[in-house]
């Protein structure tokens, strides 16, 4: 039957979790709604299943995600996390077949959390419309939560569809020999610049992907005009294009026949986009991989130092909070015990996630940061005055005196021992008996490690990094204004790049060596800055699909998530991009000459004066430098340049 006009479709939700908008998913293809509209969840168990009645006209053999047809002739997605396609299928079990009926809470999938947690690029689950053509209009829910089966999360109006458009499925199994489809396969390998610059090619769910020789080569326009392409971006060494579930298997099929192209596996494709990465590029990953896992920690502990900080520091008035009502003084040292839990034992924290990036057993990792940060040692802030005095610990090694001192908020010597356990234990590994290993492998390990660390591990690696925040401290201290203007230029470039994660560890040695930080603020600003521009955007849009977009990713921004405000809208159309550098480097300039420092690294963007420790009447001027300088910028320039 054809559909009648304003019919409903209601989508209950497929997973329990939190309900998150696309914008905040980090990830171009769903943040920029290039497949289609919808919402995403945040899983808190590991349960798909089916959110309508209808029909699975799409299963992958990697399991991690599937497409469903309801009777009406709408299309969804559900893609369990982000980059998932990676796991090849581990951790996933999936319970229907294509072109199996189900119902309204039917299993369809199950998968192990926590293993997507630790090994995919994150565990966010995209629900996408993918025939948006049929849909006039989205209700999207307001609850924060759901529940699997239970819980509307979508509710369409429908447009009016002919028959023929609802209820025919074309085969996704590359089978059809579609002359269009040979055409395009041939247009995109000579758009990407020839078989000759391709060096291992595969597809997902949604996009082909492709380890090119030289992307500078790729003719992006070309592959924009074609009708089939929702939109290209490189990353982590992957040249991709989206194209969309189903069409982007018949499409791959056509361009191993057409042009004798080979299909490589997953694996294949990533270790080759691996090595297109210079020294650097893969310094910086490996950076990523260990402080991402412990951000929420961190951010966490430095929104309650924040909490903390305004009730024990005097912020609108002569006094503090806990001088003006002294009962609250028990209240704000609990909160400042729970927050500095996490910097006292930051070793540990670094100690997990490195060991495990290096390949080791994350628990000696947690055992080795707690080694170096344990209370029989000598917090290195007080080692300096008692060696000055002749009171500072040592032990004697047979001759050797070796410092009794603790690393406490340290983060270079940390780093090195993960990677000497790691590399001790994977060695032992291979050549002690399984019967054994228990007995041999982790005592040695741990045993040669701790030795290594406090005889000359620590003090090398501490010596490196006070050499590092002190050049820092000098470079800023000789030209405030310069390093600022510097640092608030440069900063949304290197996010670009993902070189912004080497300056986490660089706050942290701040932190742990100065007990403060003058380059998170910065970041903070930046964050405001790309939101503010955002934010223009969306009230010069007459687009409205970019007016949604830049709505959502603008709030997502002032929250300090900016990816799907910079890589959706603000890099798409440069301009925006470039009035928030405008103005983030003004404001950089101006908080750094101010003095302006963070005690923690907290939210980085509107929330972030919650962590600053001096000076907050000035970080508040800054802040309203990058909300109004790029704001007014690319609102004059939108102006003029969009017409539609």
């Amino acid at each position: 039957m054809a559909l009648q006009g304003n019919e409903k479709e209601i989508i209950i939700a497929p997973l329990s979790g939190k309900v998150t908008p696309l914008a905040n998913v980090p990830d171009p293809t769903f943040s920029g709604k290039m497949m289609g509209d919808g919402l995403a969840i945040e899983p808190t168990d590991g349960k798909v299943v089916s959110p309508v009645n209808g029909e699975v006209v799409v299963t992958f053999p990697t399991k991690h995600a599937i497409g469903l047809k309801t009777k009406s002739g709408i299309e969804l997605l559900i893609h369990v996390g982000l980059e998932t396609v990676h796991l090849d299928g581990e951790g996933f079990e999936i319970h229907v077949e294509q072109g199996e009926q189900v119902k309204v809470g039917d299993p369809l999938i199950t998968f192990d959390l926590q293993l997507i947690k630790e090994r995919a690029a994150s565990h966010i689950t995209p629900i996408i419309i993918t025939t948006g053509d049929l849909v006039k209009s989205y209700g999207k829910t307001s609850d924060s939560t759901v529940i699997a089966g239970e819980s509307n999360l979508l509710e369409l109006t429908l447009q009016g569809a002919s028959e023929t458009n609802v209820n025919t499925v074309e085969p996704i199994d590359g089978t059809k020999q579609d002359p269009e489809y040979k055409e395009t396969a041939k247009e995109i390998v000579k758009a990407v610049g020839g078989l000759e610059n391709i060096h291992a090619a595969t597809h997902c769910v949604t996009r082909l992907r492709f380890a090119l020789d030289n992307e500078d080569v790729v003719d992006k326009e070309a592959l924009e005009d074609l009708d089939i392409v929702k939109g290209t971006f490189s990353t982590n060494g992957q040249y991709q294009i989206v194209i969309g579930q189903g069409t982007v298997d018949k499409v791959f099929q056509a361009m191993i026949r057409e042009t004798g192209l080979k299909e490589a596996s997953k694996e294949e494709v990533k270790a080759a986009s691996g090595k297109k990465l210079n020294p650097l590029q893969r310094g910086i990953k490996v950076l990523a991989d260990i402080f991402i896992p412990i951000l929420p920690a961190i951010v966490t502990a430095g929104l309650l130092l924040g909490l903390n900080n305004i009730l024990v520091n005097p912020i609108f008035t002569d006094q503090s909070i806990i001088e003006m009502f002294p009962s609250w003084a028990g209240l704000a040292d609990m909160i400042n015990v729970i927050a500095v839990t996490a910097f006292t034992f930051l070793p540990a924290l670094i100690g997990w996630s490195a060991v495990k990036r290096f390949g080791g057993n994350p628990l000696l990792g947690i055992v080795l940061g707690l080694i170096l940060v344990h209370p029989a040692l000598m917090p290195a802030s007080d080692y300096a005055i008692a060696a000055a005095k002749g009171e500072a610990p040592t032990w004697n090694l047979f001759g050797l005196d070796v410092n009794m001192m603790g690393y406490q908020g340290q983060v270079l010597p940390v780093l090195v021992a993960a990677w000497v356990l790691a590399s001790i234990e994977k060695w032992l590994k291979k050549r002690v008996i399984d019967s054994l290993q228990l007995l041999v492998v982790a005592p040695i390990a741990l045993l040669l490690t701790g030795f290594l660390s406090f005889i000359i591990i620590g003090p090398v690696t501490f010596t490196i990094g006070n050499w590092i925040t002190s050049g820092l401290i000098a470079i800023f201290d000789a030209a405030p204004l310069l390093g600022g203007l510097i640092y608030g230029a440069v900063y949304a470039p290197l996010v670009i790049t993902g070189m912004h994660h080497t300056f986490l560890a660089v706050d942290l040695q701040l932190i742990g060596s100065t007990g403060t930080t003058f380059l998170w603020p910065i970041l903070a600003l930046s964050n405001i800055a790309q939101g503010s521009a955002v934010f223009a955007m969306f009230l010069a849009a007459k687009n409205e699909k970019l007016k949604g977009l830049a709505g959502t990713s603008g709030i997502s921004a002032w929250l300090g998530v900016t990816e799907p405000a910079m890589f959706g809208v603000n890099l798409q159309y440069r301009y925006p991009f470039i009035a928030a550098i405008i103005g983030t480097a003004i404001a950089g300039a101006f908080i750094t000459v101010g003095g302006v420092q963070a005690s923690s690294v907290g939210v980085g963007g509107v929330p972030a004066f919650l962590s600053i420790a001096n000076s907050m009447g000035t970080f508040f001027l800054g802040m309203l430098i990058v909300i109004i300088v790029p704001f007014i910028i690319t609102l004059v320039i939108a102006k003029r340049k969009l017409k539609n």
